[in-house]
């Protein structure tokens, strides 16, 4: 099996199912648009948004007319230069967990091999980092450190997070793992003590 990408980028797909199957392939945020929610959802996009401003973007959607709508409308509201695009090959058939194939009898992101994601993410000009993941103390919160700020695992930890999620303008429906991954993202310890400080 081959070691997941370290890539800079984010990647955004369609979703979980979508996400499940890119999770083993790189090593990065990987959030979701609840197919056509993205566009009613203005939390979702201004997460995005953020995202796509510190690390850059990776458009990853199925191969479909619902897939391409999706993508044109991120090309649409989120700046270009923030944004790259991975593309899957049309592949007919069914993904297993459907009874029958998609409107279009093509295969999703979900459907696809590790291989040919991996091939899509670096084709779309993926910025690739070398070595391990920085050591702790320069870049990585663990579930650790969410339960020792108190955001996670302790009373009224639902209640600091919805405080904290507002502060930073991130969707209030966001879970304890979503947090995190989302704080990952945009923000190193130093920056997140800072900001709680306040």
């Amino acid at each position: 099996m081959t070691k997941p990408l370290r890539i800079k980028e984010a990647v955004v797909v369609e979703g979980r199912y979508d996400k499940a199957a890119l999770a083993g392939v790189v090593d990065t945020v990987i959030l979701e648009t609840a197919g056509f929610g993205v566009f009613k959802d203005g939390e979702r996009l201004a997460l995005l948004r953020r995202l796509a401003a510190k690390r850059g973007l990776i458009v990853l959607t199925d191969s479909d007319g619902a897939g391409f709508v999706i993508r044109n409308h991120l090309k649409g509201v989120i700046p270009q230069k923030q944004l790259k695009h991975a593309y899957i090959p049309d592949v007919y058939g069914k993904e297993r967990r459907k009874q029958a194939p998609g409107r279009e009898g093509k295969l999703g992101v979900e459907g696809m091999s590790p291989e040919v994601l991996r091939t899509a993410i670096l084709r779309a000009g993926a910025t690739v980092l070398d070595g391990d993941r920085p050591e702790r103390g320069q870049g990585v919160l663990t579930p650790a450190d969410l339960f020792a700020l108190g955001l996670s695992g302790v009373p009224d930890a639902a209640l600091r997070r919805a405080a904290l999620l507002k502060r930073l303008d991130l969707p209030e429906h966001m879970s304890a793992r979503a947090l995190l991954a989302a704080l990952n993202a945009l923000y190193t310890p130093t920056e997140l003590a800072e900001l709680l400080a306040k």
